[in-house]
Order: structure tokens, then C-alpha cells, then sequence
């Protein structure tokens, strides 16, 4: 489970605050420290972060994934550090906080973040999901490959299910993958992949 630390804190105290090769962020001015990713979490990421970039590639397109970048609200002091963040990198001159702190306010900069979900599984569905729609995100992922939510998002009984919810007029419209379903996404619609092959990600052979 996350461990919230009791002091608020504004987003520029956290920033200052916040230590090196380790993975906190901003809930609403509580610091929360993430847990420690388990060994399916990190294939899944890590797999994901790859066929991300590796279409990037064949397409040409000037986009990037950041190790460690942050993604903040501005409606409220909170920071984000998203397990896949998909950066517009022409757009980061226009970003206040790039440079300095690493961090992204404008939706224009992101194309996909990537939320695969652990044990703090209502910060995805609720907490980000609802900040990641008013800030305009165009593209997010819940990746739930061990079926943790709950039963209102992934069913009954529970399954391992992604949804991504797009962008429209404003809200999100959200699609549910499971099983041997292509991904479809509106950032990548050309991209080859099942939720299957995303699931068992350490376990697809080369």
C-alpha cells in the first residue's frame, strides 16, 4: 500500500523536496510514496515503453518517453510520475517547468501517459483518470494485467483488462481490451498489439 507522508506541501516544495532514485508523487499537497513495483509490473511497463517508442520510430514522429518526468494539474498541488508518459518533444520549449523541474502542464506535450495498476489501484481509476480528463490529456491507459480494480471498471468476475479512454469534446470515452483484443488507439492506429501480448509480457518469446 502507498505511505502518505502528513505534511501539505505546495508543488514547488515538493519539487525541492522530492529526492533522487525514488519514486514519490503529489496527491492534492500530500506526498505519497509509491510502492515498490513488482517484477510483472516492471515487464509490463517496460514492454509497453518499448513498443511505444518503437513505433514512434517507424513512423518518424519527434516523441519520446522520459525516465522520471512529472505531470502536473494546474488546478491543483499535485505531481504525477506516470509508469509510461509519451512527450510531444516540439512542444517542451513552451513548457515553463521543462527545464528546470522535468515537468509537464500542457496537454499539448503529452500524447499517451500509461498508468499500470498496482495495489493503489483507485489513484488510476479515480484520481487520475478525472485529472487527466480535465487537463485535456488526449490518450490514457489503465493497464490492469493482474485484474486489481474494481468490479464497476473490470468486471464480474474480476479479468485482466485495459482500458484507454480517449479524449472527446472534453470527456473521456473509454474502451475496455481483454483477452486477444487489438489495442486501438487513436495516437497510434496502425499499432499491432493484443491486451494478451501486453499481459504476458515476460513471457512473449523473441
Amino acid at each position: 500500500m502507498t505511505q502518505a507522508l502528513p505534511k501539505i506541501v505546495t508543488f514547488e516544495e515538493f519539487v525541492k523536496w522530492k529526492p533522487e532514485n525514488e519514486r514519490y508523487e503529489l496527491h492534492n499537497g500530500t506526498i505519497i510514496k509509491m510502492p515498490q513495483p513488482v517484477g510483472d509490473h516492471e515487464e509490463v511497463t517496460g514492454f509497453l515503453a518499448f513498443e511505444l517508442t518503437r513505433e514512434c520510430i517507424r513512423l518518424n514522429l519527434s516523441y519520446f518517453i522520459p525516465k522520471t518526468a512529472l505531470v502536473k494539474p494546474p488546478v491543483n498541488e499535485s505531481g504525477y510520475s506516470p509508469d509510461v508518459l509519451l512527450l510531444n518533444r516540439p512542444n517542451l520549449i513552451n513548457e515553463p517547468l521543462w527545464k528546470k523541474e522535468s515537468t509537464v502542464i500542457q496537454p499539448a506535450s503529452i500524447l499517451v501517459i500509461v498508468e499500470v495498476v498496482s495495489t493503489n489501484w483507485r489513484d488510476d481509476y479515480l484520481k487520475k483518470y478525472a485529472d487527466y480528463e480535465e487537463m485535456g490529456i488526449p490518450e490514457y491507459w489503465i493497464v490492469d494485467y493482474a485484474a486489481l480494480g474494481g468490479r464497476e471498471f473490470i468486471g464480474k468476475p474480476k479479468q485482466p483488462t485495459i482500458l484507454v479512454c480517449s479524449l472527446d469534446e472534453g470527456e473521456y470515452q473509454v474502451s475496455k481490451f481483454r483477452d486477444t483484443d487489438r489495442i486501438e488507439s487513436l495516437t497510434f492506429p496502425e499499432l499491432n498489439l493484443t491486451a494478451q501480448q501486453i499481459f504476458q509480457a515476460g513471457n512473449i518469446s523473441t
